[in-house]
């Protein structure tokens, strides 16, 4: 047996989940190669720069800066690679397919780099079943002098969250691989070995968990693989969806979402991770393998109404919170309103499918003048939400300063932990409408709407709840 050092990576595409799975294994000791057609990108990572926010994720690249290359060039990364990992984007289209046009290509342009021994062509990209097989056709079109038994396709998803991405690419509950070929599992088995078998000595960015031991090992079909990553994504969407449902129903019968949810979370079978209420869920995974899963399902003439109805209450949610406010000022025309809170989740800079998008264009179209603050995100919403029609303010204190109302989406700890009573103090009118419930003791003046609780007034008694 090899030693698991001498094996050489290749990973092509340097968004979050390239640029984690090429620093974390460079950081067990592979030499890692990056690849990626923006070269504005590679230049970045040349310079040891993250066009991307994930905290650690910059100490350990620079630690780990020597096992490391960034290029451009296929030529420079695949024909040395024992492993190829493929993590591009797969976007949603019109109809709620992902479109595989750039895993179609990097598989092309890696096929064509093939050279001939025992090479693993790994699809990390989210992508719809089916797609290992279509990527083993397109390295037998592409590839020269093709080989069977030598080039072989294994999924291997990831089950990453954004802001503690590297936490769980070193410390996984579970390490997936499917393949219908034994030398591709085997060859990922001793890639994976060091996580497997916890040998390595954990990085001071992300210290090992207490009481962490090893991850389990998933070995499937291929196509098993590929539906377990977007079944899990799609019950984590249903269980927010629910959890939102519910809190809807509290507030109408004077319950409490927070006691709710802490209640049923002991039951096992329940669980209380992925129920807190609030503008519901965003970010790249959800919302697109959702409709993936059910444009899949389409296409066999399969209905799927249960993952229908979270989307439908998913976008429910984000007109609740407009609609929160405007039971509060019923004309928007000419009002300031804050929102705090770019990113779809604390921790980092990931603006896609954000619930504060929709909530700023929505204030924008009723005439409010929107002020906008996140500790992170603003670089990142300049580039991306040019369309959108926003005053940008550097402090807490600077967005709220003469404001009517202030929307929290998003439930960063500088939010968690404010001063409410300081900072209501600086409004012209103490209004909050908190879709994360970050509030959980009521400021002394003013009025606190959350989501599933009811509507927070001076004076009333306090929201600590026994979560």
């Amino acid at each position: 047996m090899r030693s698991t050092e001498a094996l050489k990576v290749a990973v092509v595409g340097t968004g979050y989940v390239g640029m984690g799975t090429a620093v974390m294994l460079a950081s067990l000791g592979y030499d890692v190669v990056g690849v990626d057609i923006d070269e504005r990108k590679v230049e970045m990572l040349r310079r040891g720069e993250l066009p991307i926010y994930e905290p650690g994720l910059e100490d350990l690249l620079r630690a780990s800066a020597e096992r490391l290359r960034w290029t451009s060039d296929y030529a420079a990364a695949i024909p040395e690679a024992d492993v190829i990992f493929i993590c591009v984007g797969t976007p949603p289209m019109a109809g709620g397919a992902p479109n595989l046009q750039y895993v179609a290509e990097a598989a092309q342009s890696v096929a064509r780099h093939l050279n001939g021994k025992l090479q693993v062509v790994v699809n990390k990209s989210t992508v719809p079943v089916g797609t290992g097989d279509w990527v083993s056709r397109l390295l037998e079109e592409h590839a020269e002098n093709y080989h069977a038994n030598r080039y072989v396709v294994v999924s291997n998803p990831e089950f990453l969250r954004e802001g503690t991405a590297l936490h769980d690419s070193l410390y996984p509950d579970r390490i997936v691989l499917g393949s219908d070929r034994p030398q591709g599992i085997a060859r990922m088995r001793e890639l994976y070995a060091p996580l497997l078998d916890q040998t390595f000595t954990p990085p001071a960015c992300a210290p090992r968990p207490e009481g962490y031991t090893v991850p389990e090992l998933v070995t499937t079909s291929l196509s098993s693989a590929e539906m377990i990553k977007y079944a899990a994504n799609a019950f984590l969407a249903l269980k927010i969806s629910f959890a939102n449902e519910i809190a809807g129903l509290c507030e109408c019968v004077n319950a409490d979402i927070l006691e709710v949810t802490y209640g049923i979370g002991f039951d096992r079978r329940i669980g209380h991770r992925f129920l807190a209420a609030g503008a519901g869920w965003g970010g790249s995974c959800f919302g697109k393998d959702t409709s993936a899963l059910i444009s899949t399902g389409g296409e066999y003439g399969y209905a799927m109404p249960i993952l229908e109805a979270a989307i439908q209450i998913n976008q429910r949610q984000r007109h609740l919170v407009v609609n929160k406010l405007q039971r509060h000022l019923p004309r928007l025309q000419g009002k300031r309103v804050a929102v705090l809170g770019l990113a779809f989740k604390p921790n980092t800079d990931d603006l896609r499918d954000a619930p504060a998008h929709d909530c700023i264009a929505r204030l924008t179209a009723l005439g409010a003048k929107v002020r906008v603050h996140d500790p992170v995100a603003l670089a990142a919403a300049r580039r991306e939400w040019s369309h959108l029609k926003y005053d940008e303010a550097q402090s807490v204190e600077e967005a709220l300063r003469g404001a009517d109302a202030v929307l929290v989406m998003t439930e960063w700890p500088e939010y968690c932990a404010l001063d409410w009573d300081v900072a209501l103090s600086g409004m012209r009118n103490a209004l909050v409408i908190d879709t994360r419930n970050v509030i959980r003791t009521r400021p002394r003046y003013g009025t606190v709407e959350q989501i599933g609780r009811r509507p927070t007034l001076m004076g009333a008694a306090p929201l600590e709840a026994s979560a």
